[in-house]
């Protein structure tokens, strides 16, 4: 009788298990702004705390016991962060290109995108940007966004940063930064700018739609050169003006053409 009882003990428990593996952590739940993806699970969770956050907008390295990259955006307030497990079945670059896709659809301003190497180490971001060693992976599997929200939350940043590990399981970590002062200016990287436009085909700068603005000029010039092959077209208002703009910052003028379609301010596209 007690040898019975024990083999319902264990396939009482094989059945169970499941189950808890797949609960998410006690107390945890998602962030309001970023949906989550399918059957994923929540393994880490930090609730809002007020800190100080740096986020690296560039490749960062270690140099001397110190981290290095070639910008930042720095602010204080409260932050969430969360740490998804994807589904067996589910890729790090799926998850992270749908989350992406859905905060720029409500109208997130992107400042920082990298991909694989280009981004650095995948062990100093985990450990020493986001504090969680679970992220570590191989660096070319490894991406990192950097987002503003849109009014009336454009005071928030969300990060993003989708790895998939050696043993082969894909995480996604995602982290709101809610500002405890405004935020003021905050530019992408004209590396950025090119990741975006060769990704999604266009570049909508709504705001930008009166006369050139040299800082702007700047920013997509540089984006630009960085693929001297894309052509693009410019339309809006006052595109023209851009394009002539573009062309004194030394984009060539065989690569850029007028567009004829309507735009609320600067759009870029690229010609295929």
């Amino acid at each position: 009788m007690s040898s019975a009882k024990g083999i319902i003990r264990v396939l009482g428990l094989c059945c169970i298990s499941p189950l808890v593996f797949a609960a998410d952590l006690p107390g945890s739940q998602d962030l309001p702004s970023v949906a989550r993806q399918v059957d994923s699970q929540i393994v880490d969770y930090r609730p809002a705390e007020e800190k100080e956050r740096i986020y690296p907008m560039g490749a960062i390295r270690k140099i001397s016991g110190q981290l290095r990259y070639e910008g930042q955006a720095t602010a204080r307030g409260q932050v969430t962060a969360i740490t998804y497990e994807l589904p067996a079945e589910h890729s790090s670059s799926a998850a992270f290109k749908s989350t992406r896709e859905a905060l720029q659809e409500q109208g997130a301003q992107l400042l920082f995108w990298c991909q694989a190497r280009d981004c650095g180490e995948s062990s100093l971001w985990a450990n020493e940007v986001l504090g969680n060693s679970k992220l570590v992976g191989a660096d070319g599997q490894q991406e990192f966004l950097l987002l503003r929200l849109a009014a009336p939350q454009d005071n928030s940043l969300v990060a993003l940063y989708g790895i998939t590990r050696g043993n082969r399981r894909a995480y996604l970590h995602v982290e709101q930064m809610d500002a405890s002062a405004p935020l003021g200016q905050l530019l992408p990287t004209s590396a950025t700018l090119l990741r975006e436009l060769k990704s999604t085909g266009d570049l909508d700068f709504p705001l930008l739609g009166a006369e050139p603005d040299a800082t702007w000029l700047t920013l997509i010039s540089r984006g630009l050169n960085l693929d001297t092959t894309l052509r693009v077209s410019v339309s809006g208002p006052n595109a023209e003006a851009w394009r002539q703009g573009l062309i004194d910052k030394g984009v060539r003028a065989a690569r850029l053409e007028t567009g004829t379609g309507e735009a609320k301010g600067l759009h870029l596209q690229v010609i295929r």
